[in-house]
């Protein structure tokens, strides 16, 4: 059962422009990228490798790594994923979800360390209601967060997300060095269609950049898409680069 609030939260996409935002990085779906249609959105799965920070020129740098549904164009986030952050005691890791703009959790207990490789998924059950799981496959522990703390009744369910991101506590924080981050077995539900992020003409799919509004530096980058398997079971892998924090 998650014991602590975050003290920082992951965001809605702070959009630069087109393609690039102020904090996150990686991949966004949905029915149109100008005209996403709201309800679309059922489930969203993948897997990625929690990373080694290294220290930059800031004493305290932060990272998290997540997969979701909204927060691409609209207010609302509901999603699951880990943080990596370097600090004076080096790296630190922990499990956590939020139902944005609601508060979120730290899952306590659920093991989270270097080179681990981690599952979950976001489902949307009905009522406003969604099921939110994650667990990590190196170390067979699994945790499903109470549907009690996963209602969010205005939730448009417009876009599936799977994102490197700088987190939020009063601005963007420091972005740490996770070197190369790696997601696979990538898939979302839209319209009750199953495929991996580029899953043309189904839906419509945005890489995103994550860098300085006003200078344009590049923070992080994700690579082009990799996709394997078949039918319904096709899903994409991709890595996000680090470059700034």
């Amino acid at each position: 059962m998650p014991e602590g609030f975050l003290h920082h939260h992951a965001a809605p996409h702070i959009r630069n422009r087109n393609g690039t935002s102020s904090n996150w990085s990686g991949y966004a779906v949905e029915t149109s990228l100008v005209s996403p249609q709201r309800n679309s959105v059922s489930d969203v799965q993948g897997r990625w490798i929690v990373p080694k920070i290294s220290s930059s020129s800031s004493p305290d740098t932060y990272s998290v790594f997540w997969l979701g549904i909204d927060g691409d164009d609209n207010n609302t986030v509901e999603q699951i994923g880990t943080e990596q952050d370097w600090t004076a005691d080096g790296q630190q890791n922990y499990a956590w979800f939020e139902m944005y703009p609601h508060v979120g959790y730290v899952i306590e207990g659920f093991p989270v360390n270097v080179g681990d490789h981690i599952a979950a998924e976001v489902k949307y059950v009905s009522g406003g209601t969604f099921a939110l799981s994650i667990t990590n496959l190196t170390q067979n522990q699994g945790y499903v967060v109470p549907m009690s703390l996963t209602r969010l009744k205005n939730a448009q369910r417009s876009s599936a997300e799977w994102i490197a991101e700088a987190p939020y506590s009063g601005g963007v924080l420091p972005l740490a060095d996770f070197g190369t981050g790696y997601f696979s077995d990538c898939r979302a539900t839209l319209n009750g269609v199953t495929g991996p992020v580029d899953n043309a003409p189904s839906w419509q799919y945005e890489a995103i950049t994550m860098d300085v509004a006003k200078g344009g530096t590049i923070k992080a980058q994700p690579s082009g898409l990799d996709d394997s398997g078949k039918g319904a079971n096709r899903t994409s892998s991709f890595s996000v680069e680090w470059y700034h924090e």
